[in-house]
């Protein structure tokens, strides 16, 4: 019985915080009704002062214990009770203020009434809007921290698919030379061996430095370079990186990359074309890849239809890691596709 009597007054009260945030609000609320009591001559002012102090507080964590069974289902603050209760406390206290240059002659018991009436709404409506503020704070944090929690767990199961995604095209390719261009097939492996260790060790972050990204796109440049021969006409304009400072979300220019070697390998010219650029400008990062395609095959994957995931999972992972900080231009004409994205460098 003494733990279920414990248990409902600390809910009542809301803890020891919330006491001792109470008594030091007291003080101000004390003078101020003493102040008060004075102007209207109330005998024994400070004995009523207390008094209406104690009901004060005890009217405002009144409204806060009723107003908690409902109010725990809100996301915002109704707009209707945002105005509609400062604007009840202020109509309240306006009136206390006139009610006491203007009493009631010889109605002593009506003009306690005009007094505490309004007085005890101010403190209700007080602890209610305290409440309703509180809670509605608290739950668009916790939507805000569970949206969070969604997006990175929705950001680590893109990121879980890269590597499986890069080395199953791989494979594909190194069967085909393994056929017909056996040699090249151990300094290819070898060059595997250093993407693969990218991108399974030092791609698990967000962001990485942008130095350690170009490193493994030069990696992988070499790789077609050796994979495809003298066919593969590149050009490429990538700046030198030194700082660590620069950062970029792993695993996303290869998607593009990766792509344009794919799609323009199928074209009817006998040489590949490729061009790279990549560099910073002011606090961004400047990408752009130029090839040729094969038109009806790139105009599926202008769709996002020619793998099902590459350029679809690009695009997610630029949401959730570059909210409004990206800027994503895919064109083509008879000859090229391009692609030219700028991305804000994370501070």
């Amino acid at each position: 019985m003494s733990n279920t009597t414990d248990k409902s007054i600390y809910t009542f009260f809301g803890g020891r915080v919330y006491l001792g945030l109470a008594i030091l609000l007291a003080i101000p609320i004390f003078v101020a009704v003493k102040f008060y009591a004075e102007s209207i001559h109330v005998a024994e002012d400070e004995l009523v002062s207390f008094a209406a102090t104690v009901c004060f507080m005890l009217g405002v964590f009144s409204g806060r214990y009723v107003s908690q069974i409902w109010a725990s289902k809100l996301t915002t603050v109704p707009p209707v009770l945002l105005v509609g209760l400062p604007f009840l406390i202020i109509v309240c206290i306006a009136w206390l203020f006139f009610h006491a240059d203007f009493p009631l002659e010889g109605r002593v018991a009506i003009n306690l009434m005009l007094f505490w009436v309004p007085f005890a709404i101010i403190s209700i409506a007080s602890g209610v809007l305290i409440k309703l503020v509180h809670t509605s704070t608290q739950n668009q944090l916790r939507e805000a921290q569970n949206q969070a929690a969604h997006s990175k767990s929705e950001l680590n199961l893109l990121q879980s698919q890269l590597s499986p995604h890069f080395l199953f095209n791989t494979l594909n390719n190194l069967y085909g030379l393994s056929i017909t261009e056996h040699e090249k097939i151990p300094p290819l492996l070898l060059k595997l061996s250093e993407l693969l260790r990218y991108s399974v060790y030092d791609a698990g972050e967000p962001f990485v430095p942008l130095k350690n990204e170009l490193a493994y796109i030069n990696n992988y440049l070499q790789f077609e370079k050796l994979r495809i021969g003298d066919r593969l006409m590149l050009t490429t304009d990538i700046e030198e990186m030194i700082a660590d400072e620069v950062k970029i979300a792993p695993m996303l220019l290869i998607i593009f990359i990766e792509n344009a070697f794919k799609h323009s390998k199928n074209t009817a010219t006998p040489e590949i074309f490729v061009d790279i650029k990549i560099k910073t400008w002011g606090n961004s990062i400047l990408f752009s890849i130029k090839n040729t395609y094969g038109k009806e095959e790139q105009s599926n994957n202008l769709m996002g239809k020619s793998n099902g995931f590459g350029l679809p999972n690009v695009r997610k992972r630029l949401e959730l890691l570059y909210p409004n900080a990206h800027d994503l231009l895919v064109q083509s004409d008879e000859m090229f596709y391009s692609v030219e994205l700028q991305l804000k460098i994370p501070r």
